[in-house]
């Protein structure tokens, strides 16, 4: 490898990206509320004392203040009921200053999450979980999108990386990424597999792959040498070690001397999916008004 190439940094940088839209954002609630439009506003819902979820929803709260949303926080305890969680969602549903809302998963073990997903209002689901909002991106006309796949995508188009034509391998098939970033990517007529547990070969699979999106949420189980060189990589996974540093999916290190670009963990994926919520809440919002 020259001198020149061991310069250029390989790193999709989602901070600087999410930075940009909401900076975005942010001016178009101020041209809303100059004219004397209401902000958007979003509805945070946390069951229990997850870590995680807090920091989570802390960095959600803290980001609709930056861009001048109105901004709910609601805090249950862990033991709270379904009923009760339902109760709560059917308030928002009915509130017109709310236009999103999220409830933080993972949800304790008493409420069952799709029933929670299902009661959200598909207008206001920001997250995009509703089926009615992941049936219309199947249908390729897409509203509210999932927002770490939309965040994914995103990344890919500020970088320039054209899907179009590659083939492309997303290692995980979740229903929070997998399932609707493999709907995204056919979308832009990549070829897709969706690799998982029963896959009897991945590093063949990689092997072959010019985008790679990794969400399998195991730390550093993708390998440097089982990706194609000058492959994209896209590391969806936050995984905390024993030490406490964050790592991701994908041997970073291993993997950053063979791929063309890659998303770091932490500073990757993780503040697009919290702009791309915003962005959802803001889409939201403004199709109520053009109802």
């Amino acid at each position: 490898m020259s001198e020149a190439q061991t310069t250029v940094d390989k790193r999709i940088d989602g901070k600087a990206v999410a930075a940009e839209l909401r900076k975005e954002i942010a001016g178009k609630v101020k041209a809303r509320t100059d004219k004397g439009l209401p902000a958007p506003g979003l509805a945070v819902v946390l069951v229990g004392e997850d870590p995680a979820s807090k920091v989570y929803v802390g960095s959600k709260v803290k980001a609709c203040e930056e861009v001048g949303f109105l901004s709910r926080n609601y805090r249950l305890e862990v033991d709270t009921s379904e009923s009760e969680l339902l109760a709560l969602i059917d308030t928002l549903n009915a509130d017109p200053e709310i236009h999103g809302i999220l409830v933080q998963l993972p949800l304790p073990k008493q409420i069952n999450v799709q029933s929670v997903i299902e009661r959200i209002d598909p207008k206001k689901d920001v997250d995009g979980f509703h089926p009615y909002n992941l049936g219309r991106l199947a249908g390729k006309a897409p509203t509210l999108r999932p927002c770490t796949p939309y965040g994914c995508m995103r990344l890919l188009k500020a970088y320039g990386i054209e899907p179009m034509g590659k083939k492309a391998v997303i290692v995980g098939a979740s229903n929070i990424v997998g399932r609707p970033v493999a709907l995204e990517l056919l979308m832009e007529r990549a070829t897709v597999t969706v690799c998982h547990s029963k896959t009897q070969d991945l590093p063949a699979e990689l092997a072959q792959a010019d985008i790679v999106i990794a969400a399998v949420g195991i730390p550093k189980f993708i390998k440097g040498e089982w990706l194609k060189e000058g492959a994209v990589v896209i590391d969806v996974g936050i995984n905390r070690l024993d030490t406490g540093k964050l790592v991701g999916d994908v041997d970073f290190d291993a993997a950053y001397d063979r791929v063309s670009a890659i998303t770091p963990v932490p500073g990757g994926v993780g503040p697009m999916t919290i702009a791309c919520l915003l962005q959802n809440t803001l889409e939201a919002c403004e199709a109520m008004e053009a109802q």
